[in-house]
């Protein structure tokens, strides 16, 4: 999966590029950052949740499993040793990190960190309640939403400090010309 996400970097390079071309053609102003923002919340996001609705060995075969009692799944995974809490862990904090860092940048109307959470936290129980009914051989567990949730949240943490440039963003947006005898 990385190696993919890696390749496909020239052509999300290209996709901002050509983003940008043409909104800066229109004469919005903030055409790069609005680019570099989409593009990179797909960027960020899409392999993560490649990854999870990757089917198990035994996909289609096993009912789905669920577990909602809040920090079960969590302990057992801090009892599995350094190497399955780095994994697990940062895993789940990653998955929706980049919407959470960029989509306050990109939507002015998201620039608070409890719409970010809910935002996450919306498609975080989206991917779980998928992975169930699609019965994908894998645990759709309380404690990912939490973590996927956090993760999003902690990231809109780290870019708050630009989120003001997005409210004077928004007014950039191309104006459509007068009518005539206006």
């Amino acid at each position: 999966m990385a190696l993919i996400t890696v390749a496909v970097l020239p052509l999300a390079t290209l996709a901002v590029w050509a983003l940008a071309r043409r909104r800066s053609v229109t004469g919005t102003t903030s055409a790069w950052r609005m680019s570099l923002a989409e593009v990179g919340i797909v960027y960020g996001t899409v392999p993560w949740v490649w990854m999870i609705m990757l089917p198990g060995a035994r996909a289609g075969a096993v009912p789905g499993r669920v577990s909602l009692v809040p920090l079960r799944d969590l302990l057992t995974i801090l009892a599995g040793g350094p190497l399955t809490v780095t994994v697990q862990v940062l895993g789940n904090l990653l998955v929706f990190a980049a919407l959470g860092f960029l989509a306050p940048l990109r939507f002015a109307a998201l620039a608070s960190v409890p719409r970010i959470l809910a935002l996450a936290a919306g498609c975080s129980v989206l991917l779980e309640a998928a992975q169930y009914v699609l019965r994908l051989d894998r645990v759709s567990s309380v404690d990912d939403a939490l973590l996927n949730t956090a993760g999003a949240g902690l990231a809109a943490l780290a870019s708050r400090r630009w989120w003001r440039a997005t409210a004077r963003a928004s007014s950039d947006r191309p104006r459509s010309a007068p009518a005539p005898g206006r």
